[in-house]
């Protein structure tokens, strides 16, 4: 059991760090403005558009291995055992 926990917290952890560094750089206009969440720009390159996309990815990635580690997991486990 805490291993599963132990790999969604790894994950959720990096994600989450890799989220809040593009979210940083790309859309946190300024220190007294709206940070990590505010709009993306409009005026991205390629770059900028692929770093939009990873945020996204990061973040669902994110959500989803906890979802999986903390919740799916072990339910699948409780289910097995208790079928047998």
């Amino acid at each position: 059991m805490a291993d599963e926990f132990v790999k969604g917290l790894g994950i959720a952890t990096a994600a989450g760090l890799a989220w809040m560094v593009l979210s940083g750089w790309y859309t946190t206009p300024g220190f007294e403005d709206t940070q990590l969440v505010g709009e993306v720009p409009g005026n991205l390159d390629m770059y900028g558009s692929l770093a939009i996309l990873l945020r996204e990815a990061f973040f669902w990635f994110a959500i989803s291995a906890m979802v999986f580690f903390w919740v799916l997991v072990p339910a699948m486990r409780k289910f097995r055992r208790a079928r047998t």
